[in-house]
């Protein structure tokens, strides 16, 4: 198994769970520095921190302007930045989605993360909720924090891209350790942000796309803002299937239903824990975030990994009917009943929806269509990967 894989999930595993072991606290490495990057020392350098306004907070902030993006890190030589705090002054679920971060490792000319703000730090629809996981926090509603492991050999450059229409004011950090040099085989942290535009009715929305090379998924937070010509019928029978090492028509790696696959069950309501919870369950607004990291379950590819999860929900017969003769895009799967379930697609002779002979009172897996978002989370041993850009503005916003 690839070296830098099991330090990065044992040092999070002994972490999170409660604890560190007695000699990693006090053991004293002799090629490792700490270095923290902000406005009040913007590289980081020894010695150089704090020295406009003679010393007295002189530059804790900066605006960044509408259209404008700066530079937040851009750090020579190896290292692994273990945490990254910002907040900014508005704070509205299109501004999170207008603002996003780029990284970029070892001199690629490509982001290995490109994400908006919000999501990428785990606030999914831009709406801020006080919650704490494993990798990301927000302990009042009022800031981002990350606690990701970055790895970088020779250079890190973190860059924040305001595209919204208001002028930020910015603080941040970030917190590094500075090393003489890395392992050869260091993986590198990426994150991929995408949504479900133009996807149909039985298109299984892609919460990573197949990425080439060897690596681990770390995890995904996902949105959804379910169509309201749905009611209140429930959006989360969909399955996330992970795709690994030349899977092609089935996955290796299957769930069982969208709370199934975040730890709870049958239904969903507001929870947040180390490795899953969900920050947003507004059902008023038909608007939900959740999350799930791979840390004490790891995923490893040794060649490509693709992360799907299926627009499916579940309601009874006369509902469904009701929302097909509405407009609403529909299409029954299965129908639970006392006997077992019957399986409408290998059984396509089976009564129409619309049919008599169609069982009332049972349980129905439809598809359906809603607006899904991802955030994906992932370590590749390569500082580029084959994915597509970050969606255009227009994208990101539709629907908040």
């Amino acid at each position: 198994m690839n070296k830098p894989f099991i330090i990065l999930t044992t040092l999070l595993l002994c972490f999170y769970s409660g604890f560190v072991q007695a000699q990693e606290l006090y053991d004293l490495p002799s090629d490792a520095e700490t270095r923290w990057v902000s406005f009040e020392n913007p590289t980081g350098a020894k010695g150089k921190g704090g020295m406009e306004n003679k010393t007295a907070k002189g530059h804790a902030s900066e605006w960044v302007n509408a259209g404008k993006s700066i530079t937040l890190l851009d750090f020579d030589g190896a290292g692994i930045i273990n945490r990254i705090w910002m907040t900014i002054i508005d704070r509205n679920p299109q501004a999170l989605r207008a603002i996003h971060i780029e990284m970029y490792w070892d001199g690629a000319t490509r982001p290995a993360v490109s994400a908006p703000l919000g999501d990428f730090f785990g606030i999914g629809l831009g709406r801020m909720a006080a919650f704490q996981s494993a990798l990301f926090t927000d302990p009042e509603g009022k800031s981002f924090n990350c606690y990701v492991p970055m790895p970088f050999k020779k250079h890190a450059r973190i860059v924040l891209v305001n595209e919204s229409k208001q002028n930020q004011l910015l603080f941040y950090d970030v917190n590094l350790t500075k090393l003489k040099k890395h392992p050869k085989d260091i993986a590198y942290f990426h994150a991929y942000w995408s949504n479900s535009t133009g996807r149909g009715l039985g298109d299984d929305f892609e919460i990573l796309p197949k990425v080439k090379g060897k690596g681990r998924f770390l995890g995904t937070n996902i949105s959804v803002m379910a169509d309201k010509i749905y009611g209140d019928t429930w959006f989360g029978e969909g399955e996330v299937k992970t795709y690994l090492d030349g899977d092609k028509d089935h996955p290796t790696l299957v769930g069982s239903g969208t709370e199934d696959y975040i730890g709870s069950a049958w239904n969903l309501g507001p929870f947040s824990q180390l490795y899953q919870g969900a920050t947003v369950v507004d059902k008023q607004k038909k608007q939900f975030a959740f999350y799930r990291y791979h840390i004490p379950d790891p995923i490893y590819f040794s060649a490509d990994c693709r992360v799907t999860i299926q627009q499916m929900g579940g309601a009874g017969r006369d509902l469904i009917r009701a929302i097909a003769k509405a407009g609403g895009k529909v299409k029954p799967v299965s129908v639970m009943t006392a006997s077992g379930l019957i399986k409408l697609l290998d059984d396509p002779s089976y009564p129409d929806l619309f049919s008599d002979k169609f069982p009332a009172d049972e349980w129905v897996n439809f598809y359906r269509v809603d607006n899904y978002s991802a955030t994906a989370y992932f370590y590749l041993n390569s500082p580029e990967s084959n994915l597509p850009p970050l969606a255009p503005l227009a994208e990101r916003i539709k629907g908040l």
